[in-house]
């Protein structure tokens, strides 16, 4: 059975921390991105999600959202989580990043 709780890390050496999941399945925790297009100091940011039920596969759905401390944007991701036959736990997701733009004109472009 996957369990979204803990320290997880990605290939780019971003981190994540993931609070207990309530009976509802939402969850807190906080992101800390390695890669960012800013000059601004990289701050650790909150993130806010909801797991789907548990099945019996044991390879649950989610999804969060970060709210950047240090950008004027945010990024929701969704995925699922995955173990291996040697009891590993992956997240596989994906992710869209929108930031803020001063007029629907550039809206086009505010969206990674």
């Amino acid at each position: 059975q996957c369990d979204l709780q803990g320290l997880w890390r990605n290939e780019l050496g971003s981190n994540m921390t993931i609070s207990a999941l309530d009976a509802s399945g939402t969850f807190s925790g906080s992101y800390h991105t390695a890669v960012a297009a800013t000059n601004k100091q990289i701050l650790v940011s909150p993130l806010q999600g909801a797991q789907q039920h548990r099945s019996a596969k044991g390879r649950p759905t989610f999804g969060f959202t970060v709210q950047w401390q240090f950008a004027d944007s945010m990024t929701v991701f969704v995925g699922q989580c995955f173990v291996n036959r040697h009891g590993k736990e992956t997240l596989e997701t994906t992710w869209l990043l929108r930031e803020e733009v001063l007029s629907s004109r550039d809206a086009w472009k505010a969206t990674r």
